[in-house]
């Protein structure tokens, strides 16, 4: 289950691994999109005045997931960037009822140290919804870094994203991600901005170079438990 705050989140962070998991490894996936992605453009918060641009956002999320071929997905309406302004229980419980309904072993979700306020409360709801007792059946969390969200974070923050996992993936796969992030209307950007076409392909490369390999997506594994 992959719960992420945007949509476009769960292209950014993870868009090229899950179109490998998808085609080649058989796994099962779940989106769970939080947040409307979109109010926050406006000085207070009106959903009727951004009305067809959430319309269009929503069919976007369509788009994405033809490219990518995850399974299904979950979209919820959590005010854009002021996830803060809600109480932290109604999002876990969100994150609950999906748990539930997909069963899943694995969720990716953002990484904590995110400078976007949203993503730093959708990592707290999965932690808080995923505490390790006997009963859970989450046995692995592991954390994306979001393009325009981890990397601006201040260098004096002591929450960087430092991974210790690597997906090597094809150009088809970076290709998929790159297609699915174009669906996004209204987030995607001209390159030298970090959700550009060239930007991600070039961190894919980055990454690839890390770990000996043409491209790769990073990933921080929180917490995975082996019966």
């Amino acid at each position: 289950m992959i719960v992420v705050a945007h949509p476009d989140d769960e292209l950014l962070g993870l868009g090229a691994t899950l179109h490998k998991l998808i085609k080649e490894c058989n796994v099962t996936t779940h989106v769970v999109i939080l947040g409307e992605g979109i109010t926050s453009r406006s000085d207070t918060r009106d959903v009727k005045v951004w009305e067809n641009e959430l319309a269009i956002h929503r069919e976007n999320i369509k788009n994405a997931q033809l490219a990518i071929g995850y399974h299904s997905t979950s979209i919820y309406d959590f005010p854009d960037n002021r996830f803060d302004s809600v109480a932290l229980l109604d999002i876990v419980k969100v994150v609950e009822k999906e748990k539930k309904q997909f069963e899943p072993d694995v969720i990716f979700t953002h990484h904590g140290g995110d400078v976007n306020i949203d993503h730093q409360r959708t990592f707290e709801s999965i932690i808080t919804a995923c505490r390790p007792m006997e009963e859970e059946k989450v046995k692995t969390i592991i954390t994306f870094e979001t393009p325009s969200g981890t990397e601006w974070r201040s260098p004096t923050d002591p929450r960087h994203f430092l991974p210790n996992l690597f997906f090597s993936l094809s150009e088809a796969d970076i290709d998929a991600k790159i297609k699915g992030m174009e669906s996004y209307e209204f987030e995607r950007r001209k390159y030298p901005h970090p959700r550009s076409p060239e930007a991600l392909k070039i961190q894919a490369q980055r990454w690839g170079i890390v770990v000996g390999t043409n491209f790769a997506e990073a990933f921080c594994i929180v917490r995975s438990i082996n019966n």
